[in-house]
């Protein structure tokens, strides 16, 4: 896992502007803690910062490779798991091997089969090739967007980076937000609109696309995306396929030569692969699994139970450690130091982000880098099994609008009148809303239940589940720690989107298939756990400081943030007795911490990045 940037301009000799890319890359040095390189010619400018999984040794980048009377250099974050059987492909065609990292068979299958490699590659990626030959850059992103990449084309010039970070660094791009991005952080988050960067010229490349830049200009096609078609086999032979397909990427994924750990929970998916990773170092005589989970101080006297988090984890994290014999590391969080990594979890995404959500996943990465570099997490398991509650509730189904944007009118409330006026974010959710169902890609014949249920898996994979993975990259890599996600499996992801309704809660249970799958891996009282999602805090001692830090930013007349909020409607909030409200983030981005800890971080982002609105 690393970070990497650059840029292409056709008018000027970059040569003569490696400060520039120095600097550019440095910004990434989070992500790449290792060692850090750059390449630039006439035309194109590389930069790149690692963070050394496989073959630490001879992995550098930007690696080049020649042949004949071209040369080809790539920068490259992420990993390929079948990049084993590539590797004997390639070399069963006459291709030579200096390393064993991913990097090369990444790059030496694009020198053999061109663009199309993409569609060949398991994995989580985003990468740059320059041809030297054809003078033209070629980039391209995982499936499901799982590792990051920005571009703009400002000025004249085509920028490109791991994170936003790195393009603010350029002279040439100003930080403007305009309407679309007041909308996306006001009425559309924590989720954000495929493709849309926030800030005015920035685009974020989707999942499944590639990219190519040349004179001719700038052009984007897919390689992959969601499709449909009729599902075959019973509840059985579903539950065993699925089984089968999460060993497999499990098991790949294990690959590193660094240490790697599991993310517990003591719940139904971070459970699930622990133990099928306890099972696989046991049959390969690895030793112990090392265990990591998450808790904050006194979390336990304050506890409250509702719908989304209906228990807490203690009592299943230390029923599956004792299960699994893992060593295990509990990591416990105080208010002071979640309240202190808000400003590090902003610099992380470079915009607002979750709150306290991010800032605890923040300080837990940077625990777990003292003990591994790889850690294995259980993402994405809720928008592919159909988890949350939403999937089950007909209100939600019918609501018209994303399910985590039932409360868009309380939302759009937070804005200016001025604010609301301009970029009419109810009208803004309402037209995302309607391209995302256009997406759909439906089955002839299904009936409007089947429809339903096809639609909201849709937007959760395509919508809300990429949030989470953005989120775990950005904390995770800002701690120089790699985290991968097998639930994120092309493979897996594809046959299960197009598993029935009826089949996916087999039991009458929601993920009910998931847990018919790992019958045998798990005890049963684990098995049959209901959902509970990432901790958050319930110290009221959180509320306070938040609300405090809220306080003194509507006090402050310099504050950036208040002309774009009403000031009347948000101070009456922080003051009254609903403030202490633990409603979940995702559903209503209005529970008083997490609003408070949010506009908080809005107002620094305006400051320390100089944001002009317009």
């Amino acid at each position: 896992m690393c970070g990497f940037t650059g840029w292409i301009d056709w008018t000027r000799d970059l040569t003569e502007q490696s400060e520039i890319l120095e600097g550019m890359t440095c910004t990434l040095a989070l992500r790449g803690p290792d060692a850090g390189g750059t390449w630039i010619s006439s035309h194109c400018a590389l930069g790149h910062r690692r963070l050394s999984v496989m073959d630490p040794e001879n992995g550098a980048q930007p690696m080049i490779r020649k042949e004949e009377d071209a040369s080809y250099i790539i920068v490259y974050n992420g990993e390929l798991y079948n990049a084993p059987e590539l590797k004997r492909e390639l070399e069963t065609r006459g291709r030579v091997f200096t390393t064993t990292c991913d990097t090369e068979v990444l790059l030496v299958s694009y020198m053999e089969w061109g663009k199309s490699c993409v569609e060949k590659f398991n994995g989580i990626f985003a990468f740059a090739i320059w041809d030297t030959k054809e003078q033209e850059l070629f980039l391209a992103r995982d499936r499901l967007g799982v590792k990051p990449l920005f571009f703009s084309r400002t000025g004249g010039l085509f920028l490109f980076g791991s994170e936003p970070k790195a393009i603010l660094a350029h002279p040439a791009f100003k930080p403007v937000v305009g309407a679309v991005g007041i909308a996306e952080l006001f009425i559309v988050g924590p989720a954000r609109t495929p493709g849309v960067g926030v800030y005015e010229e920035l685009s974020e490349l989707k999942p499944g696309k590639c990219m190519t830049v040349s004179r001719a200009g700038v052009r984007i096609s897919t390689y992959w995306e969601l499709q449909s078609w009729e599902h075959e086999g019973d509840v059985d032979a579903t539950a065993l396929h699925i089984g089968e397909l999460l060993q497999d990427t499990l098991e790949r994924q294990l690959a590193s030569d660094v240490p790697v750990c599991t993310l517990l929970s003591g719940g139904l998916d971070s459970s699930a692969l622990t133990s099928l990773a306890v099972k696989y170092y046991n049959r390969n005589g690895q030793g112990s699994v090392h265990t990591y989970s998450v808790d904050y101080v006194d979390n336990d006297k304050h506890f409250k139970a509702h719908a989304f988090q209906p228990n807490s984890d203690g009592i299943w994290i230390e029923r599956m450690v004792s299960y699994l014999q893992t060593e295990h590391h509990a990591v416990q969080f105080d208010t002071p130091e979640l309240v202190k990594a808000l400003d590090d979890a902003l610099w992380a995404r470079d915009m607002p982000g979750m709150a306290d959500v991010d800032s605890s996943l923040l300080l837990f990465c940077r625990e777990i880098k003292k003990g591994a570099t790889v850690a294995i997490s259980g993402e994405a398991a809720d928008e592919l099994f159909g988890g949350y509650p939403w999937f089950h509730r007909e209100e939600a189904l019918s609501a018209g609008t994303f399910p985590w944007s039932l409360a868009s009118g309380m939302r759009a409330e937070l804005l200016s009148p001025e604010a609301a006026e301009w970029a009419k974010p109810l009208e803004y959710i309402k037209d995302r809303y309607s391209e995302a169902v256009a997406e759909v890609p439906h089955l002839a014949g299904e009936n409007e239940q089947q429809r339903k249920m096809r639609t909201m898996s849709y937007l959760n994979i395509t919508r809300f589940m990429p949030t989470l993975l953005d989120r775990k990259d950005r904390m995770s890599m800002a701690a120089g720690l790699e985290v991968r996600v097998p639930y994120c499996d092309h493979r897996l992801v594809e046959y299960v989107f197009n598993i029935p309704w009826e089949i996916k809660t087999a039991g009458d249970r929601e993920k009910g298939i998931l847990r018919r799958a790992l019958r045998g891996v798990l005890p049963e009282d684990v098995l049959t756990r209901k959902k509970s999602p990432y901790p958050k805090t319930h110290n009221p001692n959180y509320l306070n400081a938040v609300r405090g830090m809220l306080l003194e930013v509507l006090d402050d007349s310099s504050s950036p943030l208040l002309p774009l909020i009403n000031v009347k409607k948000v101070r009456e909030f922080a003051e009254s007795d609903a403030a202490g409200s633990h409603t979940p983030w995702f559903s209503q981005l209005m529970g008083g911490p997490q609003l408070f800890a949010y506009l908080y971080q809005m107002n620094l982002w305006l400051r320390k990045y100089n944001i002009s609105i317009r």
